[in-house]
């Protein structure tokens, strides 16, 4: 079986591959690591690329927030394009954010 990393990383290739798509990275937000997808313009997101994602446990964030809204994943607009998260909830809750006293 291959590692979460490796797994995350084909996603992120076949995210690259989407005409729609800028740019694809993983990030992370407190205790949670984000799927990050940044795509040209008002370009919508693309529902297949959802669904993949979906079956390798990555939601979007507003749907795992609880943010509401009609879209599950977008964040907003960004240098002309527009941005969706999504959360690992395979490891959600495992990654730690370091804090400062």
């Amino acid at each position: 079986m291959p590692s979460r990393e490796s797994e995350l990383d084909r996603l992120l290739d076949q995210a690259k591959a989407y005409d729609v798509v800028d740019d694809a990275w993983l990030a992370k937000s407190f205790t949670d690591r984000l799927f990050v997808v940044a795509l040209h313009g008002d370009a919508p997101f693309p529902d297949d690329l959802e669904r993949l994602l979906a079956e390798h446990d990555l939601l979007g964030c507003n749907e795992v927030y609880e943010l509401g809204g009609e879209d599950h994943s977008f964040v907003g607009n960004l240098c002309g394009g527009n941005r969706h998260h999504f959360v690992d909830v395979r490891t959600r809750g495992e990654h730690q954010s370091y804090v400062v006293d």
